[in-house]
């Protein structure tokens, strides 16, 4: 199963990476909800929030390490719950379609752009920071039923 959601996952991710790549670098941005969401090209070449600019390889290193520890953490996970499994999956999905990006352009490709009007602008993201951000989400909350 967490084969099928990392294959699943970074289909979408490279998918909509590439239709960015195609359609948005160099282009105005696309307006989906006026004053709240567009479709904006950004070349992210650090880690979340703009953190470790340039460095490619040091982020390259350390996502792999991370994702080894967690891959190794599941497989010997005593119970492997759908609830581990989904999460696990999608954490992985995520570090991995961002550093297919890294190793291949030297950058993440990042698109969606959520602000209020022009006042407040959440960092740009992609599919690939929804799956780390939701998985991670989903871990806390296995790990809080474990707990129990």
């Amino acid at each position: 199963m967490i084969y099928i959601i990392i294959i699943v996952g970074l289909i979408l991710d490279y998918g909509t990476k590439l239709w960015a790549l195609d359609r948005l670098k160099g282009q105005a941005d696309i307006t989906i909800i006026e004053g709240f969401f567009d479709l904006s090209y950004l070349e992210n070449r650090g880690a979340a929030f703009g953190i470790f600019q340039g460095q490619v390889y040091f982020l390259a290193v350390v996502t792999s390490i991370i994702m080894a520890v967690l891959f190794i953490a599941y497989l010997k996970a005593k119970k492997r719950t759908m609830l581990l499994t989904v999460s696990t999956g999608m954490i992985l999905t995520g570090a991995v379609g961002n550093l297919i990006d890294r190793l291949t352009y030297g950058f993440v490709v990042d698109f969606i752009s959520w602000h209020w009007k022009d006042t407040y602008y959440f960092p740009t993201f992609n599919v690939a920071d929804i799956f780390i951000t939701l998985g991670t989400g989903l871990l806390i909350l296995y790990i809080l039923k474990e707990v129990d």
